[in-house]
């Protein structure tokens, strides 16, 4: 059950984060933020971050370019982790049955919030011809409520209305493995489908060789610090063990030698060192003019 305290602490940073997207850039109005958010309020944290991860990583390469509606994964976040929450579902269900279809359908609140601010915009170009700072100032402002409350009325209403609705759909659901487990797999793929779509938009073919040291390091730096982690954990069972003045060796579990540092990433690395180098060996020779490249002379019109 949701309490109206929570209700109403969600739906207030539900009406904040729009507008922080829209001016400040904070951050706060991106998916994960509001996932930690929402999962702060209920009181599970980590489901929040599960939900607004996997919704973060799904809307990588969604942008607004010339004003264009994008789907509302934050208000997606904030709903299915606090349905997630409180009707105690699984969290990859919740994106798939909650998340998802809510952030799709606030396309259209967002729609609404951008044709009600060009009230607010006619009245700050009159206020412009008037000389009436005042009122720019005051309409600017204004500007804020039909955005603030494309996300938080819908949100408010789902939150107020909706929560034996979803119980009840989530219980249809499960009495269906089969459609159980498909939506399971569907939300572990959204990840996946938004990098291949940030990856369909970033000059991969140009920078190849940026994106395999990246694969590198990330692979290298794994086994990095899961070791570490490993030997934080031994040692900290040392110092236990010797404090109760047992047997130091029985604490002794970490094992691990760091044998699984790949050598495929090192090589990658390597790789990306020689590609630019090569890169800019090659910018040099093509900028400096014929004449001048044996003597490496600059000459006033090379700058």
């Amino acid at each position: 059950m949701i309490q109206w305290w929570q209700i109403l602490l969600l739906t207030l940073y539900s009406f904040y984060q729009i507008c922080d997207e829209l001016t400040i850039v904070s951050s706060a109005g991106s998916p994960v933020f509001a996932g930690f958010i929402a999962g702060l309020v209920m009181g599970d944290v980590q489901t929040g971050l599960l939900i607004g991860g996997g919704l973060q990583l799904m809307v990588l390469g969604v942008g607004t370019f010339g004003g264009a509606s994008r789907i509302d994964a934050t208000s997606g976040a904030v709903l299915a982790t606090a349905f997630s929450v409180a009707q105690g579902i699984d969290p990859e269900i919740a994106i798939t049955t909650i998340a998802v279809p809510v952030a799709a359908l606030l396309v259209y609140t967002d729609i609404a919030g951008r044709f009600s601010t060009t009230f607010f915009a006619h009245r700050i170009d009159a206020a412009i011809e008037r000389f009436d700072y005042e009122g720019i100032e005051r309409n600017y402002l204004l500007g804020a409520l039909p955005w603030g409350l494309s996300r938080a009325l819908p949100v408010f209403l789902a939150l107020w209305l909706g929560g034996g609705f979803v119980e009840t759909l989530v219980q249809k659901i499960e009495e269906f493995k089969w459609l159980a487990d498909g939506l399971v797999l569907a939300g572990r793929m959204l990840p996946g489908l938004g990098f291949a779509i940030l990856l369909h938009y970033l000059p991969v073919k140009r920078n190849l060789h940026y994106l395999a040291a990246g694969f590198g390091l990330t692979a290298m730096l794994t086994v990095l610090y899961g070791n570490v982690s490993s030997l934080g954990g031994a040692v900290s069972s040392l110092v236990g063990v010797a404090n109760e003045g047992l047997a130091a060796d029985a604490a002794i579990t970490f094992t691990n030698n760091f044998k699984g540092l790949s050598m495929i990433g090192i090589s990658i690395i390597g790789i990306l060192l020689a590609v630019l180098h090569y890169q800019n060996a090659r910018r040099t020779v093509v900028a400096a003019p014929v004449s001048n490249v044996e003597s490496g002379e600059i000459e006033d019109d090379e700058f």
